[in-house]
Order: C-alpha cells, then sequence, then structure tokens
C-alpha cells in the first residue's frame, strides 16, 4: 500500500480502538485490519486504484465512533425500542397528576402560612413546573441506565392479555356530555344571578347577593372564564371518545384554576358578603367551620376528578414494555 493509505487505515483503526475497552484493542485492531485489507483488495483486483480503494472502503464502514460502539455492544441512543414505549406510557402519567398535585399542595400551604393570592398561585405554578422538570429528568435516567446495564428490572413484557378491551364506539356519551354542560352553564348562571336576585333579604327588605360583590373585580369574571373552559374540555373530551393523557393534564389545571381561588378566598374569609352573613344570622365560628369545610373540599375535589380521569386514561392504555420478556 502507498504511505497515503496506510496512514488512512492508521487514523481510521486508532480513532475506532479508543473508544474499545482496551482489554479488547488489540483482537478488535486485527480483526479491524484484516477486513479493511481484505475490502480493498476486492475493489482493487476489480481495478480499482489503490488509493481510492482505500478511501471508498474507510468511506464504506462510515464512522469510526459508530464501528466502535458496535463492536463494545454500546448503544447510542439514550433509551432505545426496548423500553421507549414503557418509559414514554409512564412519563405521561406521571407527568398527568404529580406535577399538579404538587401545586395544588404548594398553593394551600403558601394560602395557610402567607394569605396572599398571588404569591399562592405563583408558588403553586413555580413548583408544578419544578416538579415536572424533576420526574422528566429521573425518569429518563432510570430507564437510560436500564438500557446500559445488563439487568433484567421485572417490567412486564407484550402479551396478548395486554391488550385494552376494544372500545365501544365512545366511552363518552352524548347524554353525560351534555348534562355535563348545562350543569356548568346552571352553575355559571347561578353565579352571576346570586348578585341580582336572591333568597335573602336585608333590613331594607332588598336582596342580598351570597358572595362578596367585590370579587366582581377580578375573582369572579376570573372564576366563569374557567367555567367556560370546563365547557370546552367537556366537548373535547366528547370528541376525542374517552379519556387520555392529555385530556387528563389539561383537566388538572382547569380544575387547579378554579379549585385554588375558591379555597384561598374561603380561607381568607372573603367569599362570602359581610351582608349575607349578618342577614342569615351567622356566627363567627360556623362562618369559620364552613370557609374550612370549602376549602377541603375544593383540594379534595381537584385529587378526586384528577384521580378519576387518571384511572380511566390508565385503562385505556395499559403501562406494558413494548416487546415480549427478554430471556437472559
Amino acid at each position: 500500500m502507498t504511505t497515503q493509505t496506510t496512514t488512512l487505515t492508521d487514523r481510521y483503526v486508532h480513532a475506532v480502538l479508543r473508544s474499545v475497552p482496551e482489554e479488547r484493542r488489540d483482537d478488535i485492531g486485527r480483526e479491524l485490519r484484516a477486513s479493511i485489507a481484505d475490502m480493498v483488495e476486492a475493489r482493487t483486483d476489480a481495478g480499482e486504484p489503490e488509493a481510492d480503494a482505500e478511501r471508498g472502503v474507510l468511506t464504506e464502514l462510515g464512522d469510526p465512533g459508530l464501528l466502535a460502539a458496535q463492536y463494545a455492544d454500546r448503544p447510542l441512543h439514550l433509551i432505545g425500542p426496548r423500553y421507549f414505549l414503557t418509559y414514554w406510557r409512564l412519563l405521561l402519567r406521571l407527568l398527568a397528576w404529580i406535577p399538579a398535585t404538587v401545586a395544588v399542595v404548594v398553593a394551600a400551604v403558601s394560602l395557610i402560612t402567607e394569605p396572599d393570592a398571588a404569591s399562592a398561585i405563583g408558588d403553586g405554578i413555580a413548583a408544578g413546573i419544578e416538579t415536572a422538570l424533576h420526574v422528566a429528568f429521573w425518569t429518563t435516567l432510570v430507564f437510560a441506565i436500564l438500557e446500559r446495564v445488563d439487568v433484567d428490572p421485572g417490567l412486564p413484557g407484550w402479551t396478548v392479555d395486554s391488550l385494552p378491551e376494544a372500545p365501544r364506539e365512545r366511552d363518552v356519551s352524548l347524554v353525560d356530555t351534555m348534562a355535563s354542560i348545562v350543569f356548568i352553564a346552571f352553575f355559571i348562571m347561578v353565579l352571576i344571578g346570586q348578585n341580582f336576585r336572591s333568597w335573602v333579604q336585608g333590613p331594607d327588605g332588598d336582596d342580598v347577593a351570597v358572595l362578596d360583590p367585590e370579587l366582581w373585580s377580578g375573582w369572579l369574571p376570573f372564576l366563569i372564564g374557567v367555567l367556560v373552559l370546563n365547557i370546552a374540555l367537556e366537548v373535547w373530551r366528547y370528541r376525542v371518545g374517552r379519556w387520555t393523557w392529555p385530556l387528563v393534564g389539561a383537566m388538572a389545571v382547569v380544575s387547579a384554576a378554579f379549585a385554588l381561588p375558591v379555597a384561598w378566598l374561603a380561607w381568607d374569609e372573603s367569599l362570602f358578603n359581610p351582608a349575607f352573613v349578618d342577614a342569615v344570622g351567622m356566627s363567627s365560628q360556623v362562618l369559620e367551620y364552613v370557609n374550612l369545610g370549602i376549602v377541603v373540599g375544593a383540594l379534595v375535589t381537584i385529587v378526586a376528578e384528577v384521580g378519576d380521569a387518571a384511572w380511566k386514561a390508565h385503562k385505556a392504555t395499559p403501562l406494558t414494555s413494548g416487546t415480549a420478556p427478554i430471556a437472559r
């Protein structure tokens, strides 16, 4: 071979060997040099110039890093097909409820320790985002490690028993959807109407609003807007036909956007109209119990709604590996 050809071969072999285990370098080096020589010889026998044959062989072998990974049986992907489906399904499920739950808890604690609505909502959102990043990072890290160790994690392999039940034409009926929309619309009408017509009259005989009229300067329009989003969510769910993980995530956000402000207003004793409290003769202790019940009810409702939706989405997409169990 020419000096140039030998130099190219040496450079290529060196680039491969520096990325393989040291104890295997001699064997791999001899094998690789022999393969290159045979391939070059085949090309020169066909009439190709030796220098061109050498360059063509090395080009055909490709990136030495890729070849080294093949020799070392080292994956070049973060998470391969063996674990990817399990990883992706698990990640979606964790992200569907853990960040929202943490956001609710942090916001609730913030409201209790420092009753400031804006600060509490900001703390909840920040905690939810940070939790989502942690969930994504650590879940990815675990599966990336599994991809690179020779240990069977015991993940269930795919079998025909993993198939979900054949769905009906849709799991969400039009009747259920319309009932939910009508209920939400009725609730919006009640929120608006209680400011004008009430079953409680003040000393002057005028109707007394149940909720504090000051809430119309910000919170009540916001809550009504969230309820309108809830109607849009019901329409989306009907169009999809069943609960999915994106729907679960959207529902968690919308539920938190309604329940957290209500919980804070109740905790801050800013929810009810003081004139209404006086008109019905509600003592401060009873009002405290009512507000506490609203706080607990709002938080429990979020957890219950998200949990129910997540369970239904889980039944529709069982968590199994994308391949059959791998024999070891």
